[in-house]
């Protein structure tokens, strides 16, 4: 009988846990790969959706805005670069509703990819770490298609005119906290808040690409 070759684990990898099979390493390697984000296309419109959230409502555009604007955010469970920053995201949601600007988090993955992202664990999620927007799944990919976004973390920062303003990382300290570091989309979007645009220099959000369905993306 042919001997199955064991394959070294990704950071990623590993966290799903068990051993890879020569295929399933060269699957993680296309699924993880890691993408930044576009440059803003100031003004681009926020588009409209209808989706499931882990409360047991369904949330429209119209739910999610606040009086000064709107930060739509992609993210899933599974992606380190999302886990690395969930704390902080929370931080930075909370202080940006007091200044009128709310958040909104779409999972768009594919579940059957990462069990890790299916609506069980975001619900899961979003309890243990007290999620202050809402946060909801695109099953059929529609609206993340739809947005373009391409990772997860990808944040869309709108103003109150629901035109784009942002299109930027979280913050300076990437995966890893550093102290100091500047808090680029909480500045972004507290700028956002007071003058409706967003900075002209902007650095990319970077994470883990998109789990498309077979034949989709």
């Amino acid at each position: 009988m042919m001997a199955v070759r064991k394959w070294p684990l990704s950071d990623a990898g590993a966290a799903c846990g068990g051993a890879r099979t020569e295929q399933s390493y060269v699957k993680e390697a296309s699924l993880m790969v890691r993408m930044e984000t576009p440059v803003c296309d100031f003004g681009q419109p926020a588009i409209d959706f209808a989706l499931p959230g882990v409360d047991g409502r369904t949330w429209t555009l119209a739910d999610c805005v606040g009086e000064k604007g709107l930060l739509v955010m992609f993210i899933c469970n599974h992606c380190p670069y999302v886990k690395s920053i969930r704390e902080r995201l929370v931080r930075d949601t909370r202080e940006l509703k007091t200044l009128g600007v709310n958040a909104v988090a779409i999972m768009s993955n594919d579940p059957a990819e990462y069990e890790e992202d299916s609506f069980e664990n975001m619900q899961a999620v979003a309890r243990e770490y007290g999620f202050p927007f809402p946060y909801l799944i695109d099953e059929t990919q529609e609206i993340a298609r739809k947005y373009g976004a391409v990772c997860t973390p990808d944040f869309f920062g709108y103003n109150a005119d629901l035109e784009l303003q942002y299109r930027g990382r979280l913050d300076e300290s990437r995966k890893e906290p550093v102290e100091g570091a500047r808090r680029d989309l909480f500045e972004a979007m507290k700028q956002v808040a007071e003058t409706g645009k967003g900075p002209v220099d902007q650095v990319p959000s970077m994470g883990c690409s998109i789990k498309w369905r077979e034949g989709a993306g």
